[in-house]
C-alpha cells in the first residue's frame, strides 16, 4: 500500500461516505476534505468534518499505519496541533495530542470499495512492465486521453518556459539573444546541440547582430568559434574565412574557452555542422527582425515560409571545406523546420507571451496540432500499446507523460491512471 493512494482516496472521496466512523465508533461526516498540502506539515489543510455531534475545522493527516505518527515525530511538532482527524490504512496504536487528548482515527480500508482496491492492485502490481497501465490503456476512453494530453502539453511548455526565463536573465533580458541561443542549440540537433549552444554562448549576441549585413563574416564568426577554422586547408574560401575570423578575434577579444568540440561522426551529410551553421547564418542574414517575426507567427505555413532558407554559395557545392560535391541549395526541410517549431518557435512564443502577461494558447494549439508527430522510442512504444500520437502535440505530451508520470509511478496524479482506478465503479 502507498500513501499517495490514501491521499487520492481521501481527496476524491473514494470511500463509503455514509458509513464513516472512527475507531471509537463516532460517526464521521465529511463536509470538506480540505486542501492538499504538497509541502511540510499536515497532508490536508482546512478540512471541515462532523465527528459525533461536533463540527470541526482543521487539518487532516494521513498515514499507512497509526504508529507512523510517532515514527515521524508529529507528537512534538506544533504544526500538527491542529489535526482533527488521523486517516490511516492500518490501526496499530492510539494517538494522543500534546494536551493528552485522544486524536480521532479513521481506518480507511474499512470504507474503500473493493473495486477501487482491485483496480489499484492491478495498476501497480504487474511485473516487468514498461508503464503500469500498458495492459489496460486500451480501456481508457479516447476523450479522457485527448484532454489529458493537451494538459500535459502545456505542462511541458511551462517547464520549457521556466528554462527560457532562466536563460533570459543570463542574457540581460535580451529576447533576441535568447532566440539565437535556442536556435543554435536546436540547429545542432542531439549530436551537436550542446556544442552549438556553447558556441553561441562564447560571444555577445550584439556582435552577431552587427554583422547581419555580411553573411560571410557571420559564417567566419560561427565557424571560428566552433573550432572549424583551425586546420591547414588550401582553399580560397577557407583561407578567407580564417583571415576574417582572426580579425574578429582581435577586434572583439574572442575566446573559445568552454566551447565544446563539434562532431561529424555518424551524421548524414545534410546534418553536418558546417551545413547547419551556414543555414543558421542564412536565416539571420535574410531576416533583420527575426525575433519579431517568430513572435508574430500564427500558422504553420508562416513558420515554413520564414524558415525556408538554404546555405551560402560555397556550401551549395560542399559539405566540408575539403571536398566539392554536387550543387544543391540545401534548404531546410519541412521535417527539420517541424523540429524547430516544436523545440524553439512554440516554447519561445509561449514564454514571451507569459513574460508579458498574455495568453496565446489558441495560437499555440493552431500551430502544434498541424505538425506531424515525432518519431522516437517513447512515442513509438506508446503507439504500439494504443495508437495515440498523430500530431506533435500528442508526441510531446507522451514524452511528458512517460518522464514525469509513468517513470515516477505518479499514476494517481495522472488522468489515465485515475480513469483506470475508477473503472467498473
Amino acid at each position: 500500500m502507498r500513501e499517495d493512494f490514501l491521499h487520492y482516496v481521501w481527496q476524491h472521496k473514494k470511500f463509503e461516505v455514509l458509513k464513516l466512523q472512527t475507531t471509537s465508533y463516532e460517526k464521521v461526516e465529511v463536509i470538506s476534505v480540505g486542501q492538499q498540502n504538497l509541502h511540510g506539515g499536515p497532508d490536508f489543510f482546512n478540512a471541515q468534518l462532523i465527528i459525533g455531534e461536533q463540527l470541526w475545522a482543521g487539518n487532516v493527516e494521513i498515514h499507512i499505519k497509526t504508529s507512523d505518527w510517532y515514527a515521524h515525530n508529529h507528537e512534538s511538532d506544533s504544526a500538527y496541533d491542529n489535526v482533527i482527524l488521523h486517516v490511516v490504512w492500518e490501526h496499530d496504536t492510539d494517538i494522543f495530542r500534546a494536551d493528552n487528548s485522544s486524536l480521532p482515527t479513521l481506518i480507511l480500508k474499512d470504507f474503500v470499495k473493493k473495486e477501487m482496491l482491485n483496480n489499484y492492485k492491478a495498476l501497480f502490481n504487474r511485473p516487468q512492465k514498461w508503464i503500469n497501465c500498458e495492459k489496460d490503456l486500451e480501456l481508457v476512453d479516447d476523450f479522457v486521453i485527448e484532454n489529458w494530453l493537451e494538459r500535459l502539453y502545456f505542462e511541458r511548455l511551462e517547464r520549457k518556459s521556466n528554462a527560457i526565463e532562466a536563460l533570459l536573465k543570463t542574457c540581460n533580458n535580451d529576447w533576441e539573444a535568447v532566440l539565437f541561443k535556442l536556435l543554435a542549440k536546436n540547429f545542432g540537433l542531439n549530436v551537436n546541440g550542446e556544442a552549438f549552444l556553447s558556441m553561441a554562448n562564447s560571444f555577445e549576441f550584439s556582435i552577431f547582430r552587427k554583422l547581419q549585413s555580411k553573411p560571410y563574416i557571420m559564417e567566419a564568426l560561427c565557424f571560428g568559434q566552433a573550432g572549424l577554422l583551425e586546420n591547414n586547408i588550401e582553399d580560397p574560401y577557407y583561407l578567407k574565412q580564417q583571415r576574417e575570423y582572426n580579425y574578429l578575434v582581435k577586434k572583439f577579444e574572442l575566446s573559445t574557452l568552454g566551447v565544446l568540440p563539434i562532431q561529424f561522426f555518424r551524421l548524414r551529410p545534410a546534418n553536418f555542422p558546417t551545413i547547419r551553421l551556414s543555414q543558421l547564418v542564412s536565416l539571420y542574414a535574410s531576416q533583420k527582425n527575426l525575433c519579431s517575426e517568430v513572435i508574430s507567427i500564427k500558422t504553420i505555413k508562416e513558420a515554413y515560409d520564414l524558415f525556408a532558407v538554404g546555405v551560402s554559395p560555397f556550401w551549395e557545392t560542399h559539405y566540408t571545406f575539403e571536398r566539392r560535391s554536387k550543387a544543391s541549395p540545401k534548404k531546410l526541410t519541412k521535417a527539420f523546420i517541424n523540429l524547430i517549431i516544436i523545440n524553439t518557435i512554440i516554447p519561445f512564443k509561449f514564454s514571451y507571451a507569459q513574460h508579458h502577461g498574455k495568453s496565446i494558447d489558441d495560437n499555440i494549439l493552431n500551430i502544434i496540432q498541424n505538425v506531424l508527430t515525432e518519431k522516437n522510442t517513447i512515442v513509438d512504444k506508446f503507439n504500439e500499446i494504443k495508437h495515440i500520437s498523430k500530431t506533435a502535440l500528442q508526441s510531446q505530451s507522451l514524452i511528458q507523460l512517460k518522464k514525469e508520470y509513468c517513470d515516477k509511478n505518479r499514476c494517481l496524479q495522472c488522468e489515465i491512471g485515475s480513469s483506470l482506478l475508477n473503472l467498473n465503479m
